[in-house]
């Protein structure tokens, strides 16, 4: 059985390294735009709001299904930062009950 789990994470923990990459070359990209060790940015709405969360919420189904529709509207390989396509008010309503 844990054969079958470790198969299943490992893409899961591959697509998360390439999230945490991303992010970390967005800090580098934007000095001006400070985030603390141990969080990333995301981008959110129409006026592509910044946010900042804990990785911690890397772990969370709901955030990853989050990530996954980012994945498929936006991808991964472009310069506007990782942005995640929901309104604010979804997101910030989300984000509150992750802990």
């Amino acid at each position: 059985m844990s054969i079958k789990k470790q198969s299943i994470k490992i893409p899961q923990a591959a697509g998360l390294k390439q999230i945490l990459r991303r992010c970390s070359s967005l800090g580098r990209k934007q000095n001006s735009l400070y985030v603390p060790k141990g969080h990333f940015a995301v981008y959110v709405g129409e006026n592509r709001s910044r946010f900042v969360v804990p990785i911690s919420y890397l772990a969370h189904p709901e955030f990853q299904s989050l990530l996954h529709c980012a994945e498929e509207e936006f991808g991964f390989d472009h310069d506007m930062g990782l942005t995640i396509p929901c309104e604010e008010d979804v997101f910030r309503y989300l984000t509150s009950t992750l802990h």
